[in-house]
Protein backbone atom coordinates (compact mmCIF):
# COMPACT_ATOMS: atom_id res chain seq x y z
CA UNK A 1 0.00 0.00 0.00
CA UNK A 2 2.84 2.38 0.89
CA UNK A 3 6.50 2.11 -0.09
CA UNK A 4 9.10 4.64 1.04
CA UNK A 5 12.58 3.98 -0.31
CA UNK A 6 15.80 5.80 0.67
CA UNK A 7 13.89 9.00 1.39
CA UNK A 8 15.94 12.07 2.32
CA UNK A 9 15.06 15.71 2.81
CA UNK A 10 17.49 18.57 3.30
CA UNK A 11 16.22 22.02 4.24
CA UNK A 12 18.44 24.92 3.19
CA UNK A 13 18.34 28.30 4.93
CA UNK A 14 21.07 30.62 3.74
CA UNK A 15 24.34 28.79 4.30
CA UNK A 16 22.80 26.32 6.72
CA UNK A 17 21.66 22.86 5.71
CA UNK A 18 19.53 20.65 7.93
CA UNK A 19 18.92 17.01 7.01
CA UNK A 20 15.44 16.39 8.40
CA UNK A 21 15.09 12.92 6.86
CA UNK A 22 18.09 10.68 6.22
CA UNK A 23 17.78 7.61 3.97
CA UNK A 24 14.45 6.40 5.35
CA UNK A 25 13.05 3.14 3.99
CA UNK A 26 9.90 1.28 5.07
CA UNK A 27 6.77 -0.31 3.64
CA UNK A 28 3.22 -0.65 4.94
CA UNK A 29 0.95 -3.45 3.73
CA UNK A 30 -2.77 -3.20 3.06
CA UNK A 31 -4.77 -3.53 6.29
CA UNK A 32 -1.86 -2.85 8.66
CA UNK A 33 -2.05 -0.36 11.52
CA UNK A 34 1.48 0.96 11.98
CA UNK A 35 2.75 3.34 14.63
CA UNK A 36 5.23 6.06 13.70
CA UNK A 37 7.19 7.19 16.75
CA UNK A 38 10.03 9.56 17.41
CA UNK A 39 11.08 12.49 19.59
CA UNK A 40 10.52 16.04 18.37
CA UNK A 41 12.71 16.70 15.35
CA UNK A 42 12.97 13.02 14.45
CA UNK A 43 11.65 13.58 10.92
CA UNK A 44 8.18 12.08 11.34
CA UNK A 45 6.22 15.10 10.13
CA UNK A 46 8.52 15.69 7.16
CA UNK A 47 8.16 12.04 6.16
CA UNK A 48 4.36 12.20 6.41
CA UNK A 49 4.20 15.46 4.45
CA UNK A 50 6.38 13.92 1.74
CA UNK A 51 4.00 10.96 1.42
CA UNK A 52 1.08 13.40 1.19
CA UNK A 53 2.77 15.36 -1.59
CA UNK A 54 3.21 18.47 0.56
CA UNK A 55 7.00 18.44 1.00
CA UNK A 56 9.10 17.37 -1.98
CA UNK A 57 11.97 15.09 -0.89
CA UNK A 58 15.59 15.77 -1.82
CA UNK A 59 16.17 12.12 -2.72
CA UNK A 60 14.46 8.75 -2.69
CA UNK A 61 11.07 7.56 -3.85
CA UNK A 62 7.52 7.20 -2.53
CA UNK A 63 4.78 4.96 -3.87
CA UNK A 64 1.19 5.13 -2.64
CA UNK A 65 -0.70 2.22 -4.14
CA UNK A 66 2.00 2.12 -6.81
CA UNK A 67 1.73 5.84 -7.64
CA UNK A 68 4.28 8.61 -7.04
CA UNK A 69 2.58 11.50 -5.14
CA UNK A 70 4.66 14.05 -7.08
CA UNK A 71 4.72 12.50 -10.57
CA UNK A 72 1.14 11.18 -10.36
CA UNK A 73 -0.51 13.30 -7.64
CA UNK A 74 -4.12 12.72 -8.65
CA UNK A 75 -3.77 8.94 -8.60
CA UNK A 76 -1.63 8.80 -5.44
CA UNK A 77 -3.55 11.30 -3.34
CA UNK A 78 -6.91 9.78 -4.22
CA UNK A 79 -5.77 6.80 -2.14
CA UNK A 80 -4.77 8.65 1.02
CA UNK A 81 -6.39 10.83 3.69
CA UNK A 82 -4.88 12.48 6.74
CA UNK A 83 -5.69 14.15 10.04
CA UNK A 84 -2.60 16.23 10.77
CA UNK A 85 -3.81 18.87 13.21
CA UNK A 86 -6.95 17.31 14.59
CA UNK A 87 -9.87 19.63 15.19
CA UNK A 88 -7.97 22.63 13.80
CA UNK A 89 -8.59 21.19 10.33
CA UNK A 90 -12.38 21.48 10.53
CA UNK A 91 -14.74 24.46 10.56
CA UNK A 92 -15.97 25.30 14.04
CA UNK A 93 -18.94 27.40 12.91
CA UNK A 94 -20.32 24.54 10.84
CA UNK A 95 -22.22 21.59 12.27
CA UNK A 96 -20.89 18.05 12.44
CA UNK A 97 -22.96 17.04 9.40
CA UNK A 98 -22.05 20.18 7.44
CA UNK A 99 -18.35 19.52 7.99
CA UNK A 100 -18.64 15.94 6.78
CA UNK A 101 -20.60 16.96 3.68
CA UNK A 102 -18.21 19.86 2.97
CA UNK A 103 -15.03 17.79 3.15
CA UNK A 104 -16.64 15.01 1.14
CA UNK A 105 -17.51 17.54 -1.56
CA UNK A 106 -13.93 18.81 -1.71
CA UNK A 107 -12.84 15.30 -2.61
CA UNK A 108 -15.61 14.75 -5.12
CA UNK A 109 -17.68 12.48 -2.90
CA UNK A 110 -21.43 13.02 -3.24
CA UNK A 111 -23.26 13.19 0.08
CA UNK A 112 -26.42 12.05 -1.70
CA UNK A 113 -24.79 8.87 -2.98
CA UNK A 114 -22.78 8.21 0.18
CA UNK A 115 -25.34 9.37 2.75
CA UNK A 116 -25.66 5.88 4.23
CA UNK A 117 -21.91 5.72 4.77
CA UNK A 118 -21.84 9.19 6.34
CA UNK A 119 -24.62 8.10 8.69
CA UNK A 120 -22.62 4.97 9.46
CA UNK A 121 -19.58 7.08 10.42
CA UNK A 122 -21.68 9.32 12.66
CA UNK A 123 -23.15 6.27 14.39
CA UNK A 124 -19.77 4.53 14.70
CA UNK A 125 -18.16 7.59 16.28
CA UNK A 126 -21.22 8.16 18.50
CA UNK A 127 -21.99 11.58 17.08
CA UNK A 128 -25.68 11.02 16.32
CA UNK A 129 -26.95 13.48 18.92
CA UNK A 130 -24.29 16.02 17.80
CA UNK A 131 -25.19 15.81 14.12
CA UNK A 132 -26.71 19.32 14.00
CA UNK A 133 -24.44 20.89 16.64
CA UNK A 134 -21.82 23.46 15.66
CA UNK A 135 -18.32 22.10 16.19
CA UNK A 136 -17.36 25.02 18.43
CA UNK A 137 -19.92 23.76 20.98
CA UNK A 138 -18.45 20.26 21.11
CA UNK A 139 -15.97 18.85 23.61
CA UNK A 140 -12.37 18.30 22.49
CA UNK A 141 -13.04 14.59 22.14
CA UNK A 142 -16.08 15.18 19.95
CA UNK A 143 -14.15 17.66 17.78
CA UNK A 144 -11.42 15.09 17.28
CA UNK A 145 -14.00 12.51 16.22
CA UNK A 146 -15.51 14.92 13.68
CA UNK A 147 -12.04 15.62 12.23
CA UNK A 148 -11.40 11.90 11.79
CA UNK A 149 -14.82 11.40 10.17
CA UNK A 150 -14.02 14.18 7.70
CA UNK A 151 -10.84 12.33 6.72
CA UNK A 152 -12.59 8.98 6.36
CA UNK A 153 -15.37 10.15 4.03
CA UNK A 154 -13.12 9.58 1.01
CA UNK A 155 -13.01 5.85 1.82
CA UNK A 156 -9.30 5.89 1.05
CA UNK A 157 -7.39 2.66 1.74
CA UNK A 158 -4.57 4.62 3.47
CA UNK A 159 -5.12 7.02 6.38
CA UNK A 160 -2.57 9.04 8.37
CA UNK A 161 -3.59 10.01 11.90
CA UNK A 162 -1.32 12.45 13.71
CA UNK A 163 -1.92 12.48 17.48
CA UNK A 164 -5.52 11.19 17.20
CA UNK A 165 -6.05 11.16 20.98
CA UNK A 166 -4.23 14.36 21.96
CA UNK A 167 -6.09 16.37 24.60
CA UNK A 168 -8.61 13.60 25.27
CA UNK A 169 -9.48 12.19 28.68
CA UNK A 170 -8.71 8.54 29.39
CA UNK A 171 -12.25 7.29 28.75
CA UNK A 172 -12.64 9.12 25.42
CA UNK A 173 -9.15 8.07 24.31
CA UNK A 174 -9.95 4.44 25.06
CA UNK A 175 -13.25 4.68 23.20
CA UNK A 176 -11.65 6.27 20.13
CA UNK A 177 -8.91 3.65 20.04
CA UNK A 178 -11.54 0.92 19.99
CA UNK A 179 -13.41 2.61 17.15
CA UNK A 180 -10.25 2.93 15.05
CA UNK A 181 -9.38 -0.75 15.52
CA UNK A 182 -12.88 -1.86 14.57
CA UNK A 183 -12.98 0.44 11.55
CA UNK A 184 -9.59 -0.69 10.27
CA UNK A 185 -10.63 -4.34 10.55
CA UNK A 186 -14.09 -3.89 9.03
CA UNK A 187 -12.98 -1.77 6.07
CA UNK A 188 -9.45 -3.15 5.54
CA UNK A 189 -8.08 0.34 6.11
CA UNK A 190 -4.34 0.87 6.28
CA UNK A 191 -3.50 3.32 9.07
CA UNK A 192 -0.28 5.06 10.01
CA UNK A 193 -0.63 6.54 13.49
CA UNK A 194 1.79 9.09 14.92
CA UNK A 195 1.51 9.76 18.65
CA UNK A 196 3.52 10.64 21.74
CA UNK A 197 1.14 8.48 23.77
CA UNK A 198 2.82 5.07 23.87
CA UNK A 199 -0.30 3.43 25.30
CA UNK A 200 -2.22 4.43 22.17
CA UNK A 201 0.40 2.96 19.84
CA UNK A 202 0.77 -0.21 21.90
CA UNK A 203 -3.00 -0.68 21.96
CA UNK A 204 -3.98 -0.16 18.32
CA UNK A 205 -0.85 -0.90 16.27
CA UNK A 206 0.59 -4.25 15.29
CA UNK A 207 3.91 -2.77 14.26
CA UNK A 208 5.97 0.30 15.05
CA UNK A 209 8.50 2.38 13.14
CA UNK A 210 10.75 4.45 15.39
CA UNK A 211 12.64 7.45 14.02
CA UNK A 212 15.42 9.49 15.60
CA UNK A 213 17.66 12.10 14.03
CA UNK A 214 15.92 11.69 10.70
CA UNK A 215 16.66 7.95 10.53
CA UNK A 216 14.63 4.79 11.11
CA UNK A 217 16.22 3.12 14.13
CA UNK A 218 13.64 0.36 14.59
CA UNK A 219 10.94 -1.23 12.46
CA UNK A 220 9.33 -4.30 13.98
CA UNK A 221 6.18 -5.89 15.35
CA UNK A 222 5.52 -4.47 18.80
CA UNK A 223 5.54 -7.90 20.45
CA UNK A 224 8.88 -8.76 18.84
CA UNK A 225 10.35 -5.41 19.83
CA UNK A 226 9.29 -5.84 23.45
CA UNK A 227 10.63 -9.41 23.48
CA UNK A 228 14.11 -8.03 22.85
CA UNK A 229 13.86 -5.91 25.99
CA UNK A 230 11.98 -8.44 28.12
CA UNK A 231 15.15 -10.32 29.09
CA UNK A 232 17.03 -7.13 29.91
CA UNK A 233 14.82 -5.39 32.46
CA UNK A 234 15.18 -6.18 36.15
CA UNK A 235 13.86 -4.77 39.40
CA UNK A 236 15.86 -5.32 42.56
CA UNK A 237 14.80 -4.71 46.15
CA UNK A 238 17.66 -3.78 48.50
CA UNK A 239 17.34 -4.10 52.27
CA UNK A 240 18.98 -0.78 53.06
CA UNK A 241 19.35 2.77 51.77
CA UNK A 242 22.22 3.33 49.34
CA UNK A 243 24.57 6.23 49.91
CA UNK A 244 25.28 8.71 47.13
CA UNK A 245 28.75 7.33 46.40
CA UNK A 246 27.36 3.86 45.68
CA UNK A 247 24.54 5.26 43.57
CA UNK A 248 26.93 7.35 41.47
CA UNK A 249 29.26 4.40 41.06
CA UNK A 250 26.38 2.25 39.87
CA UNK A 251 25.24 4.87 37.37
CA UNK A 252 28.74 5.14 35.92
CA UNK A 253 29.05 1.39 35.55
CA UNK A 254 25.47 0.75 34.36
CA UNK A 255 24.11 3.63 32.29
CA UNK A 256 20.41 2.69 32.19
CA UNK A 257 19.57 2.49 35.89
CA UNK A 258 16.98 4.10 38.17
CA UNK A 259 17.50 4.17 41.94
CA UNK A 260 14.65 4.96 44.33
CA UNK A 261 15.77 5.30 47.94
CA UNK A 262 13.04 4.88 50.53
CA UNK A 263 13.26 5.40 54.28
CA UNK A 264 14.71 1.95 54.89
CA UNK A 265 14.89 0.22 51.54
CA UNK A 266 15.93 0.88 47.96
CA UNK A 267 14.40 -0.19 44.66
CA UNK A 268 16.62 -0.46 41.61
CA UNK A 269 15.25 -0.69 38.07
CA UNK A 270 17.87 -1.47 35.47
CA UNK A 271 18.17 -2.34 31.79
CA UNK A 272 21.07 -4.68 31.07
CA UNK A 273 22.45 -5.34 27.56
CA UNK A 274 23.28 -8.99 28.34
CA UNK A 275 22.77 -11.66 31.00
CA UNK A 276 26.43 -11.33 31.94
CA UNK A 277 25.80 -7.77 33.06
CA UNK A 278 23.34 -9.06 35.65
CA UNK A 279 26.16 -10.95 37.35
CA UNK A 280 28.35 -7.84 37.11
CA UNK A 281 25.63 -5.86 38.90
CA UNK A 282 25.33 -8.47 41.65
CA UNK A 283 29.11 -8.49 42.08
CA UNK A 284 29.11 -4.69 42.32
CA UNK A 285 26.48 -4.75 45.06
CA UNK A 286 28.27 -7.49 47.01
CA UNK A 287 31.55 -5.56 46.81
CA UNK A 288 29.74 -2.74 48.61
CA UNK A 289 28.23 -5.14 51.18
CA UNK A 290 24.73 -4.62 49.84
CA UNK A 291 22.26 -7.49 50.21
CA UNK A 292 19.69 -8.16 47.51
CA UNK A 293 16.31 -9.10 48.97
CA UNK A 294 14.55 -9.86 45.68
CA UNK A 295 15.27 -9.65 41.97
CA UNK A 296 12.52 -9.85 39.36
CA UNK A 297 12.50 -9.74 35.61
CA UNK A 298 10.30 -6.90 34.37
CA UNK A 299 7.88 -6.90 31.46
CA UNK A 300 8.85 -3.78 29.52
CA UNK A 301 6.34 -1.47 27.90
CA UNK A 302 6.72 0.35 24.60
CA UNK A 303 7.72 3.59 26.28
CA UNK A 304 10.74 1.99 27.96
CA UNK A 305 11.78 0.33 24.71
CA UNK A 306 11.37 3.63 22.85
CA UNK A 307 13.45 5.58 25.37
CA UNK A 308 16.21 2.95 25.34
CA UNK A 309 16.41 2.89 21.54
CA UNK A 310 16.43 6.68 21.17
CA UNK A 311 19.05 7.02 23.91
CA UNK A 312 21.25 4.42 22.21
CA UNK A 313 20.92 6.21 18.87
CA UNK A 314 21.86 9.57 20.41
CA UNK A 315 24.90 8.02 22.07
CA UNK A 316 25.90 6.57 18.71
CA UNK A 317 25.53 9.94 17.00
CA UNK A 318 27.46 11.74 19.75
CA UNK A 319 30.20 9.15 19.50
CA UNK A 320 30.53 9.74 15.76
CA UNK A 321 30.54 13.52 16.03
Amino acid sequence: MLEVSHLSKVFVSGKNKVKAVDDVTFAVKRGEIVGLLGPNGAGKTTTIKSVLGITRPSAGSIKVGGFDPFAEPNNALSLVAAVLEGSRNIYWRMTTWENIVFFAGIHGVSHKIEKDYFDHLIETFKLVDKRSTEVRQLSQGMKQKVAICCALVKKTPLVFLDEPTVGLDIETSYELRGILKELAAAEARTMVVSSHDMAVIQDICQRVIIMSGGRVIADDKIDDLLAVFRSRNYKLAIGNVLDNEVVEGMRKKFTDVEVQNGERKTNITINLPSSGDLYALMDFLREHNIDIETINQQDPDLEKAFVALVRKERERCNGNS
